[in-house]
């Protein structure tokens, strides 16, 4: 393939990847494209205006102090001037992105760890084990070896979700008897990683509420468990976090990453809410790598997070 060639592919990729994003996130933006229409259609930018822009922003979940960021940068230089809809949405989302820039990480896996130990965390219904499938078929496709372990061992349906994606994608599973110790099968899961040489191990826990004290010790003693075997286990621990459930995420954030160590986020569910924003404000309150983010049911629909893109697609800036 020549350079041209090459260099057309790549762009045609982007473009695809941005398309189906903007299609994951027509909710979102049909709240604020629209919203930033009705308010700067043939109005002057005034006080009033800037109100108005700054409480769409808090209703698309963006965070006070983010919506008031945002709200003054678009008024710098512009006061008493008539500014469209669509230079409204060019600088609001290039706001946006900014905020998101410094989180857009992608997931690497230091191949030096053998194996990579991930421990997936987050409530009942955030798509703990159907992100766990998605990252698990896509390292698959780039030729890595990975093993699952269903550490959601209160609930059969998990356990059997995730065997399901385990024959699915080619992934042995580890599982115990409903109700036993998700510490010791972490432990065991770990131990048949090693000796079968896997690249990736990823681990299911139970979706545990973030204020039950009991259940969130459980998750620090599988930690703790793993860590006789491993001692910088877990190398990479992910919380899912489902965009629906709004300005919550901003809490479940908090407590699960003084309880795990969390060392990224995974957004899932963005296509079913108009206020994907959250993702703003839990950006700039605690600054941590969002690594996926979930627009749809595919398994091409978990996608690594592009700040420039997300910002331009929820805003519907061209």
């Amino acid at each position: 393939m020549s350079e041209s060639e090459s260099s057309t592919a790549t762009d045609e990729k982007k473009k695809s990847l941005f398309q189906r994003m903007k299609e994951g996130l027509a909710r979102s933006t049909r709240n604020l494209s629209d919203g930033i229409t009705g308010i700067f259609t043939k109005r002057k930018l005034d006080a009033a205006t800037l109100d108005e822009l700054e409480e769409l922003l808090i209703a698309a979940d963006l965070g006070l102090d983010a919506a008031a960021a945002i709200a003054e940068a678009v008024g710098k230089d512009r006061y008493d001037k008539e500014v469209g809809p669509e230079e409204i949405r060019r600088i609001v989302a290039d706001e946006i992105a900014q905020v998101l820039k410094p989180v857009e990480k992608p997931l690497v896996f230091d191949a030096t760890k053998k194996p990579f130990v991930i421990l997936m965390a987050g409530v009942n219904g955030a798509g703990k084990t159907t992100t766990i499938g998605k990252i698990g078929a896509r390292l698959k496709g780039e030729g890595k070896s990975v093993m699952l372990a269903a550490g959601d061992t209160f609930r059969a349906a998990a356990v059997e979700q995730l065997k399901v994606w385990g024959e699915r994608i080619g992934a042995p599973v580890c599982s115990t008897k409903i109700g036993g110790d998700a510490a010791g099968l972490a432990y065991e899961a770990l131990a048949r990683a090693r000796e079968e040489g896997s690249d990736v191990l990823m681990i299911d826990t139970a979706g545990r509420l973030q204020n039950k004290a009991d259940l969130m010790a459980e998750l620090e003693k599988v930690i703790r468990v793993m860590r006789k075997l491993d001692p910088e286990a877990p190398h990479a621990t992910l919380l899912v976090l489902d965009a629906t459930t709004g300005q919550n995420a901003l809490n479940q954030v908090e407590i699960f990453g003084r309880t795990a160590g969390v060392t990224g986020l995974v957004m899932t569910k963005l296509d079913g809410t108009a206020r994907g924003g959250i993702l703003v404000a839990i950006a700039r309150r605690f600054g941590l790598p969002v690594h996926l983010i979930g627009i749809g049911e595919g398994i091409e629909d978990l996608q690594d997070f592009n700040a420039e893109a997300f910002a331009r697609a929820i805003t519907g800036a061209s």
